[in-house]
């Protein structure tokens, strides 16, 4: 029963899920501003870059 007490993995198990969690929100990003980067749609990144550093 000593095995129930061992806790000599749980930290790595810990990163593991850490770093897959952080992952998972990355590529939920992408997939969400995927389209506002591409040019197939009307938005324009550098068009309201441009807009942004002019008003300011």
């Amino acid at each position: 029963m000593d095995f129930l007490k061992d806790e000599v993995g749980q930290g790595a198990a810990e990163y593991i899920l850490l770093f897959g969690g952080v992952i998972v929100v990355a590529i939920a990003a992408l997939l969400i501003y995927r389209t506002y980067f591409t040019s197939a749609t009307g938005l324009n990144a550098v068009s309201d870059a441009n807009t942004v550093r002019n008003t300011v």
